[in-house]
């Protein structure tokens, strides 16, 4: 009997049953991590880069299965993984992120899927650094705010920390001797330095860090859910088919390294670079619509709050000036935060591309008012009473006289203003835009090519801002070639009749050339 219940219970487990559970959208469920340096966890494919791949999205993927839901992958900056929970932005986040005591009074977790160590990493020809202990007063770095930046603040503080964001570019530190060492979790070391023959891992496992799926804290039956799931992968195996495919089984640890995406010749990073301009396109794409719609916003917003500051009853004028004053000092990133994870705690939810227009274009409309407003208080006095004399109500001197001199002060500081949104248009990628510049970011971690992919991204910025940037200088050449004309007349010198109306007279004032009485 027991011998047939051996038999049986591998097939039993394997056929887990599928477990239903409400999500945010029916039928989905929606994880997020951040791709970017994001291997092994989820990363772009070297050879499909339009794909993500990765061991928690082959986890993922199964548990989805389990749950009869599909699964959705939502990019998110690694710092903000809890606040899109709280924001009900996705349904889960996995993204190497540790069980502590600190992160599980913000979210939920399910049970551990994965127990690893961390990793101390120097260069391949050190031989003075054997362990964490020979890090005295030696430069070190790790992660923001991950297990191994707690054990080096708490039983090393006499080595010299320093903070990264990408664990690539703190091994290219120590590649180069910027710093000693580097130390972070096992499987980052596996694919990102133990492969370079530039370095070398030192010293044993440190620490314990297990690894759990993250949940809004309320979702306590979808938790129980992804644990029965996760306890089936465990029971038929697939669990354990998943490490060993990506090499962090134990028994797999240091053994076969990962292959490596890096171009061994100019042929090959040509082929590359063939490869992902679609994708960079895309972004470059998303970029620029976000980026002109912002910029026409910020022109609305900030010739409001210039006619409220100079024509408006004295409150409104301090509403406006004081207002123009917070916004202009105080850093973009905040704003972007602010109105992406803080309005909802007001009732107020914004989704990521909405969010990114109105950050930047409250940020921006603040800046445009002061370049009307030395646009404005540029022009004569005699001009406007020079209207008034004409019997112009005030929105024709303002629309006839005041704005088209004006525009001659304000085209130039708008042309520079528009090519910094286009750049600062880069920091939406911390509330889930994808754009052109979190693309790079995640290719060249992918890729191991900041440099060939950074200079190709850059001739995409240049090629976006740059006929923008020709536009207004011929609006500017119009104008200054406008502002002769007028100076010709107030000179004696003539033009024709007709251009000489246009120029002097406004369009209401204008003559018909007939009558329909006459006719």
């Amino acid at each position: 009997m027991h011998f047939w219940a051996s038999l049986l219970l591998p097939l039993l487990s394997f056929s887990a049953p599928k477990v239903g559970v409400p999500t945010i959208h029916p039928g989905e469920l929606h994880w997020a991590a951040d791709a970017e340096s994001g291997a092994p966890y989820a990363y772009r494919d070297p050879s499909n880069p339009g794909e993500i791949i990765g061991f928690e999205r082959d986890l993922l993927e199964e548990v989805a299965k389990l749950l009869d839901k599909k699964l959705v992958f939502v990019q998110n900056n690694w710092d903000g993984l809890s606040q899109g929970l709280e924001r009900r932005d996705y349904d889960v986040a996995a993204n190497g992120l540790e069980i502590t005591p600190e992160r599980s009074t913000e979210v939920l977790f399910s049970d551990p899927y994965y127990v690893t160590s961390e990793q101390l990493i120097v260069r391949a020809d050190d031989t003075e650094i054997r362990g964490l202990s020979d890090l005295k007063k030696k430069s070190v770095g790790t992660l923001r705010a991950c297990q191994a930046q707690h054990i080096l603040e708490k039983d090393y503080p006499e080595a010299k920390l320093k903070i990264y964001d990408d664990e690539a570019a703190g091994y290219q530190d120590v590649e180069i001797g910027r710093i000693h060492a580097f130390f972070v979790d096992y499987p980052i070391a596996l694919y990102y330095a133990i492969p370079n023959p530039k370095l070398k891992a030192v010293g044993g496992p440190v620490g314990r860090i297990a690894y759990g799926i993250a949940l809004k804290k309320d979702q306590l039956e979808l938790k129980n859910a992804i644990n029965t799931a996760l306890d089936g992968l465990r029971r038929n195996g697939k669990l354990n088919t998943i490490l060993s495919k990506w090499k962090l089984n134990p028994k797999d640890e240091h053994t076969a390294a990962p292959s490596q995406a890096r171009a061994r010749n100019l042929s090959e990073r040509f082929q590359r670079y063939v490869t992902i301009t679609p994708l960079l396109l895309k972004g470059a794409g998303q970029t620029l619509l976000l980026s002109v719609l912002s910029m026409l916003l910020a022109m609305v917003l900030g010739l409001g709050l210039v006619v409220v500051r100079l024509y408006g009853p004295t409150w409104s004028q301090k509403l406006a000036i004081g207002w123009i004053e917070i916004v202009r000092g105080t850093p973009l990133l905040i704003q972007l935060y602010l109105i992406f994870y803080g309005l909802p705690n007001l009732g107020i939810k914004l989704n990521p591309f909405l969010a990114a227009i109105v950050g930047l274009g409250m940020n921006y409309a603040s800046c445009e008012a002061e370049n009307y407003r030395a646009g404005i208080q540029a022009v004569a006095g005699s001009q406007l009473e020079a209207a008034q004399a004409l019997a112009m109500s005030p929105f024709q001197r303002f629309r006839y006289v005041l704005m088209p001199q004006a525009l001659r002060v304000i085209l130039p500081p708008i042309t520079n203003d528009f090519i910094a949104l286009l750049k600062d248009s880069s920091l939406v990628s911390v509330i889930t835009m994808v754009e052109l510049t979190t693309i790079y970011s995640q290719l060249a971690s992918t890729y191991y090519d900041h440099l060939g992919l950074g200079i190709f991204v850059a001739a995409l910025y240049f090629a976006l801002g740059y006929p923008f940037v020709r536009l207004l200088r011929k609006l500017e050449a119009r104008s200054e070639n406008a502002k002769s004309g007028m100076k010709r007349i107030s000179d004696g010198g003539r033009l024709p009749r007709e251009r000489g109306r246009a120029l002097l007279l406004p369009q209401w004032r204008r003559e018909p050339r007939s009558l329909p009485h006459q006719k």
